[in-house]
């Protein structure tokens, strides 16, 4: 049985306002995905920002076979405790475990850890959903897309975007709002794969995330009003409808076959 460390990148206000609500954390909804392949994984679970005992974790990340960390509500530009608790507690990972599945936020941390950067997205912002991902001829040779279609659309929430990749990198997707949607890069026996965008979670919560933070996105200008809201729910409504569950998740397949190899 592998066992794997998954970080929680949201904040514990954050994850208890979706638990209100009554969404799943990113956490909760990414072990659903992994247990939809497999029941064989030993895991734990950290959170570097709110875990007041994460300095006894580093100690014990060499016993880790792999590493998954989750998506965010944080913008890492700015820079809070919380924020640095993050990237510090990355560049230990990076040191001690060999395998790295980052997810959206946990990619940005994943960059920014190792001396790349993160900026807020020039060309706009994924709510729900990105289009248009078109993985590129080294990403068709990596076993992080094996059996993906070249072209797909895919739950995603993002409003920044990596725009300087870490030394040793790979660009492996990219699509008109985000040229880093997939990257590999490896920093000393650390083997990172990134994905911008969420395998792991459905359409349906990211319609739940829209309702949820409708307030907040109206007022940042993710949208113009509940009208505007209301048309873009439809139309990932109707991108549910063609998604199935095993495409959706190819990515996560494809990590835990590499995660059981020696």
């Amino acid at each position: 049985m592998k066992k794997i460390l998954i970080v929680e990148g949201n904040l514990k206000e954050e994850n208890q306002s979706f638990s209100e609500a009554g969404i799943q954390t990113h956490t909760e909804s990414l072990k659903h995905s992994l247990s939809y392949f497999t029941d064989q994984l030993n895991i734990d679970v950290v959170n570097p920002s709110s875990d007041e005992n994460i300095s006894e974790n580093i100690d014990t990340l060499e016993s880790y076979d792999g590493l998954i960390w989750g998506g965010s509500s944080l913008n890492i530009y700015n820079n809070t405790p919380e924020i640095k608790r993050q990237i510090e507690f990355m560049r230990e990972c990076q040191k001690k475990i060999k395998k790295v599945l980052a997810i959206c936020w946990g990619m940005q941390v994943a960059v920014t850890a190792a001396g790349g950067e993160v900026k807020k997205g020039e060309k706009g912002s994924h709510r729900g959903i990105a289009r248009d991902i078109e993985i590129n001829e080294n990403g068709l040779n990596h076993p992080l897309y094996k059996n993906k279609n070249k072209k797909f659309n895919t739950p995603a929430f993002n409003f920044d975007e990596v725009v300087t990749l870490p030394e040793n990198s790979t660009l492996l997707a990219s699509n008109p709002i985000n040229n880093v949607q997939g990257l590999n890069f490896k920093i000393g026996n650390c083997d990172v794969w990134g994905l911008q965008y969420h395998p792991e979670i459905t359409y349906n919560k990211m319609i739940n995330l829209i309702i949820f933070r409708k307030d907040r996105l109206i007022k940042r200008g993710a949208f113009k009003d509940q009208n505007h809201i209301n048309d873009h729910i439809k139309n990932i409504e109707i991108e549910n409808k063609k998604l199935d569950k095993l495409s959706r998740m190819r990515e996560l397949e494809n990590w835990l076959v590499y995660l059981n190899l020696e």
